[in-house]
């Protein structure tokens, strides 16, 4: 059941990207470009989205299980680090140049497109060396506490 439900969800998010042209690099660059030809729709998609998930965490945060019977997860930090920082920069630029972020990126690699392929390789070859990157600081910093 749960599986179902995480695919209509998934489903469901991926039309209202599409729909809502955040699928679309072009369009997306054109929000992004402040200084050119500024095209505003997307930030209307954005308030929408925002306006949604307020009132969504603002219910799950009173409730200890899910519809679906399961615990609820909501993320618990609240401070703000340099590697958050850095992640937003980072996913800042990635967006920034490509006018793709993750979630139309798999709808782009769905529909067949290479530009969206080529994005989520890269994001995927990104992730795994954060990990690799992660994994031996950890391995480096648990040697140097022992030493």
């Amino acid at each position: 059941m749960n599986v179902l439900f995480a695919f209509i969800a998934g489903l469901l998010f991926g039309t209202g990207l599409i729909v809502a042209g955040m699928a679309n690099p072009a369009k997306v660059l054109g929000f992004l470009d402040l200084a050119g030809a500024w095209d505003p729709s997307l930030a209307l998609v954005m308030v929408g989205a925002i306006s949604v998930g307020l009132v969504a965490f603002a219910i799950a945060r009173r409730r200890s299980m899910s519809l679906l019977g399961l615990p609820m997860q909501l993320p618990s930090a609240r401070h703000i680090d340099r590697r958050l920082l850095l992640g937003n920069f980072v996913f800042g630029i990635g967006w920034g140049l490509a006018g793709i972020c993750p979630g139309p990126g798999l709808v782009l690699v769905g529909a067949g497109s290479a530009k969206g392929l080529i994005f989520v390789a890269a994001m995927l070859a990104g992730m795994a060396l954060f990990d690799l990157l992660e994994s031996r600081a950890t391995r480096f910093i648990g040697r140097s506490k022992s030493a």
